[in-house]
């Protein structure tokens, strides 16, 4: 059972005095925690750029306490979003949708178009709440990384850069949030998340899924992202111990990340048995992976997960993050043709 955790009133009034200041507060979502700055402040949304390292390109999410606020930000509201918002907020979706003029160009990456969303975390709804306004918030995590679902997360890798860390405990889902685009095309799943595909159509029928060109750019889209800093490869689910013996040969530490335990002890690997069912292994992903990361190995070995739509997220989450180690493999090998890089 998830802890879910309140904040105090002067924990709350802390967090909206430095949101007003225009700096960053780390709080709590039911998907991960976010970084946080008010979206009417351009000066102090450009902060969690600073902070992360991410490319101004990328827009952020704007959070809301209410569906009833999202004219402030939102031009039009389809009549899908609209079915979509009943069924599925508070909760893990975000919406992206034609933006308002008077939104700035640092929250939508400069796009017309906005990513909006109403999470369901107590702690987020008290500070909304309380600031009375949108606050935008991408992961609180440095940019491609591995996302943070525990306050010490956060504190680990952004430190001083952020003001204040309301700590809401573990977060519940544990993956970001599901994004879905909609205009004049239809509606369009554009990252997986806790709200699946079926779900998406048992309320609006047909989704179209994937990203066509062009299409809006949105969080999380990037082919390399929540990666830990140890290569990750992706292992058939029927070669994963081989694997793992055959890589740990000569005292080599590796970490492996399976749905079992291993058939014997290998001394010099690392294992986690994450389980089988879908929405614990997306709960414990991030903090295992963290945990590996870690654990001093050369490499993360991590089983592949089964095919159908509940495990949708956390196979694009492990795509991406392996995709890191695909991506500096090339890179190196470029260097390595080239000769040395000035």
């Amino acid at each position: 059972m998830v802890r879910i955790v309140r904040a105090t009133q002067a924990e709350i009034d802390e967090a909206v005095t430095a949101l007003r200041d225009g700096d960053l507060v780390a709080f709590p979502t039911e998907t991960v925690y976010g970084l946080g700055a008010n979206a009417q402040n351009p000066a102090a949304v450009q902060k969690i750029f600073e902070a992360k390292g991410r490319p101004t390109t990328h827009p952020v999410i704007v959070h809301l306490d209410s569906p009833k606020y999202l004219h402030r930000w939102v031009r039009e509201v389809p009549d899908a979003a609209q079915a979509l918002g009943e069924r599925f907020w508070p909760g893990p979706l975000t919406l992206v949708l034609p933006r308002n003029p008077n939104v700035h160009d640092i929250v939508t990456g400069g796009q017309d178009t906005i990513a909006v969303r109403v999470p369901a975390h107590p702690m987020a709804q008290q500070l909304l709440t309380a600031f009375g306004g949108g606050i935008a918030a991408p992961s609180a995590n440095r940019y491609g990384r591995i996302s943070p679902t525990r306050a010490e997360h956060v504190r680990d890798e952004l430190g001083d850069a952020v003001r204040i860390v309301l700590d809401g405990g573990e977060s519940q889902v544990g993956l970001e949030s599901t994004i879905v685009a909609l205009d004049g095309a239809g509606v369009r799943l554009l990252r997986p998340g806790a709200v699946t595909l079926a779900q998406l159509r048992q309320v609006v029928g047909d989704v179209q899924v994937g990203v066509p060109s062009p299409a809006p750019r949105v969080p999380g889209s990037a082919p390399v992202h929540y990666a830990p800093a140890t290569p990750m490869t992706i292992v058939p689910a029927d070669e994963i111990d081989t694997r793992a013996e055959d890589a740990s040969e000569g005292g080599r530490r590796i970490a492996v990340l399976a749905q079992r335990l291993p058939l014997k002890t290998y001394p010099s690997v690392t294992w986690i048995n994450a389980g089988r069912r879908a929405d614990a292994y997306a709960h414990d992903l991030y903090a295992n992976l963290r945990t590996l990361d870690k654990a001093g190995c050369e490499q993360i070995l991590v089983q592949e997960v089964p095919g159908d739509d509940k495990w949708d997220a956390i196979r694009d989450r492990l795509l991406r993050g392996a995709a890191a180690n695909e991506v500096e493999g090339a890179d190196a090998s470029v260097s390595g043709a080239l000769g040395p890089m000035p």
